[in-house]
């Protein structure tokens, strides 16, 4: 794995999950290191996202990410300090893996829209980089 710092929005990529299909409604099981690319070690959901709301706002250090949007839809912008990539979540057998040392932003809610997220280490606020100036200088510094 790469140093985070080392990290472009090109190495976060839209994973496939398993989709069962079935006339009763349809399943996606999520395993760790096999669907997902890293032992899960936490699972949270945003939902009751009010109209224009952003969400996310900041980079981890070493935290990776699968993010899903379980219902409706939303964006997901990408930024490495050089380049940025929106991508449009709106499946439930698709996921969103985005590795450390990006800035990400949720935007674009769609009504009952349910995002949730998987998450490779438990909550650690350490972890946050929380202000854009300080996430350009930890992508500088440490490239």
């Amino acid at each position: 794995m790469k140093e985070p710092s080392k990290n472009t929005v090109d190495d976060c990529s839209v994973i496939d999950l398993p989709k069962i299909q079935n006339n009763a409604g349809n399943i996606t099981p999520v395993h760790t290191n096999s669907d997902v690319p890293f032992q899960i070690q936490r699972v949270y959901y945003l939902y009751d996202i009010p109209g224009g709301e952003v969400r996310g706002g900041h980079a981890h250090k070493i935290l990776r990410q699968l993010v899903v949007a379980a219902s409706g839809s939303f964006e997901v912008l990408l930024d490495d300090g050089k380049k940025k990539n929106t991508i449009m979540l709106n499946q439930p057998y698709k996921g969103l893996l985005i590795v450390p040392g990006i800035w990400r932003e949720l935007i674009n809610f769609s009504s009952g829209a349910i995002c949730l997220v998987l998450a490779s280490e438990i909550y650690d606020e350490n972890d946050y980089i929380r202000s854009y100036s300080t996430f350009t200088n930890f992508k500088n510094l440490l490239s």
